[in-house]
């Protein structure tokens, strides 16, 4: 399937705010990569911001998916009676902004994770 398509099935709002929070993140990983390689310094301010843009894109995605879930099963009262694989198409849909905002967070866990080992070791050699 297209990631485009995926996109815009996943809910355009809740998916560009996601990408946007990824952005962030991404932003504020290079420029503690900066800091640390090109200009040599040794600071753990602000590697808090790259776990709180992946952990906003995983509430926002959670958001999104019960947002959705709540009008989708507003919808199948109105209706009443829905086939099996009709919801389980519209499940499926909804699993899409919660995991591409876990995608954002693993990212941004192991970017974490990288840099808070490399500032230890970084911090022990300079004692």
């Amino acid at each position: 399937m297209n990631p485009l398509d995926l996109f815009y099935m996943g809910s355009p709002l809740f998916m560009s705010i996601i990408t946007i929070w990824g952005v962030g993140m991404l932003i504020f990983s290079t420029k503690k990569v900066v800091h640390l390689f090109v200009h040599k310094t040794i600071t753990k301010s602000g590697l808090g911001l790259i776990l709180l843009f992946g952990s906003l894109a995983v509430v926002t995605g959670l958001l999104g998916q019960a947002i959705g879930l709540m009008m989708a099963f507003n919808a199948i009262q109105v209706v009443g009676d829905v086939s099996p694989a009709l919801l389980a198409g519209g499940l499926r849909v909804s699993l899409i902004a919660p995991v591409y905002g876990l995608i954002i967070f693993v990212i941004s866990l192991i970017i974490w994770g990288v840099l808070k080992e490399v500032y230890q070791r970084k911090l022990e050699a300079n004692e």
